[in-house]
């Protein structure tokens, strides 16, 4: 009894936080996934290429950084609870960069499976609850919509910007047209993209450890010192954190096939490997167009309604792409498809941590609740990649992707439902 009374006592008012903090949570955000995720999606027919990997390689190489990810949920949730979110982010932005120095140098099949398990622990362990916890001080009591859409929302933008400085790096240091260059020309091209890369995410870490101090009161009042096995059993106990979970791994198939948007445009729509990389950089600008834009809408309702749109749009463009309608010179056709798809996940994404609010989850748990819902939904992280790359690689072009397309129409439907629950135990609630 005076344990759950603390907890209430703990989940006090709290104001909105400064626009720097938010801008330095944005970008950390982001730049931290740069190197294992975002590089990867946007590059992915010269990621192969370069490191002479096939998809099923590829796919690999996130389970192994899944795997890992996966362990470090539930842990560095728990330490984000007692410690304040700062310091713990900054140290894993500098242990994350050094992991470019080694991918820049093109190391063995081998050496990039432990490379992505250190990326693995290093951007999830002291990171991930740090980030989410941090982001739902800032957005206060009655802002969470915009602090998750905000935070998203200006991930995407980050990441479309990195991707474009990206392409334009890759662009600058090949001598001659894409399809005139050697494989070397392009390896050596793809290393300055890289160290680039690895340069802004320390250059981040330093901004984050000596400017982001946004409401450290309120983050000091949400530290909680009890036993992490009494909190793990208390949030559990939570409806609402079993249907966020299945919420979380519907909505994260969706973002693991944004991995594959520039390979579709390379292998069933013919586009060179710039066009290809265009293509992602281009889908990664919806991303803060939708968050921003439902985050400036879902204050204003519930926010799982949102989250049913989304899914609803998501089933939408996956059912177009599984169905094998999307093929050569049907690039409107395309292009629509992939909005629509993107549209629905981005603003699912935007949006599902701020439903822990509406689930009645205590702010001063959110460590472990982030923690816990994390090892369930990302374990996409795990088995889709290598999924998706088998079916890519044993049914090339068009086939290969209606299969992993497939899967994302049935994910789509499993979160809907699981998205009108959650509204409905939402809506009994207030009846009571």
């Amino acid at each position: 009894m005076r344990k759950s009374i603390r907890f209430k006592l703990k989940d006090q008012p709290i104001k909105k936080g400064s626009v720097l903090s938010i801008t330095l949570l944005i970008l950390s955000g982001e730049l931290i996934y740069l190197l294992p995720y975002v590089l990867p999606r946007i590059f992915r027919p010269t990621f192969l290429e370069v490191f002479n990997l096939n998809n099923l390689q590829l796919g690999s190489l996130f389970s192994v950084y899944g795997i890992i990810a996966l362990l470090s949920y539930v842990y560095g949730g728990v330490i984000s609870d007692k410690f304040q979110p700062k310091k713990l982010m900054s140290y894993s932005l500098f242990f994350t960069s050094f992991g470019g120095l080694v991918l820049a140098s093109y190391p063995s099949y081998f050496v990039l499976q432990i490379l992505y398990g250190y990326w693995g622990f290093t951007t999830v362990f002291l990171f991930w609850g740090a980030m989410i916890k941090a982001t739902r001080v800032w957005g206060g009591t009655d802002n969470q919509g915009q602090a998750f859409g905000f935070l998203d929302g200006g991930r995407g933008l980050v990441a479309a910007s990195m991707g474009s400085l990206g392409i334009l790096i890759f662009s600058i240091f090949l001598t001659n047209d894409i399809e005139l260059t050697s494989l070397t020309e392009r390896k050596e091209a793809f290393r300055y993209v890289i160290l680039f890369s690895s340069f802004m995410i320390f250059l981040t870490g330093l901004w984050v450890l000596f400017f982001m101090d946004s409401n450290q009161k309120d983050q000091k009042n949400n530290v909680i010192s009890s036993n992490s096995f009494s909190n793990i059993k208390t949030v559990l106990k939570i409806q609402s954190v079993w249907l966020i979970m299945i919420i979380i791994i519907s909505a994260y198939i969706g973002y693991r096939v944004t991995d594959i948007y520039s390979l579709y445009a390379s292998d069933v729509m013919f586009f060179n490997q710039i066009e290809a990389a265009n293509v992602s950089s281009l889908q990664l600008y919806l991303r803060p167009l939708a968050c921003i834009l439902i985050a400036m809408l879902a204050d204003k309702s519930s926010y799982i309604y949102f989250i049913i749109f989304g899914f609803v749009t998501m089933l939408i463009g996956s059912t177009i792409f599984a169905f094998g309608i999307v093929q050569l010179n049907m690039n409107f056709i395309f292009y629509l498809s992939l909005i629509i798809v993107a549209t629905g996940t981005y603003a699912i994404r935007a949006l599902y941590f701020s439903i822990m609010q509406e689930g009645r989850i205590p702010l001063v748990l959110t460590g472990t609740a982030v923690g816990l819902i994390s090892v369930v939904g990302y374990t996409p992280d795990i088995f889709a990649p290598p999924i998706f790359g088998y079916f890519l690689d044993k049914y090339p072009g068009l086939l290969g992707h209606q299969y992993v397309f497939t899967i994302l129409v049935l994910f789509s439907i499993l979160g809907l439902l699981a998205s009108i629950k959650f509204a409905y135990l939402k809506k009994e609630e207030l009846k009571h």
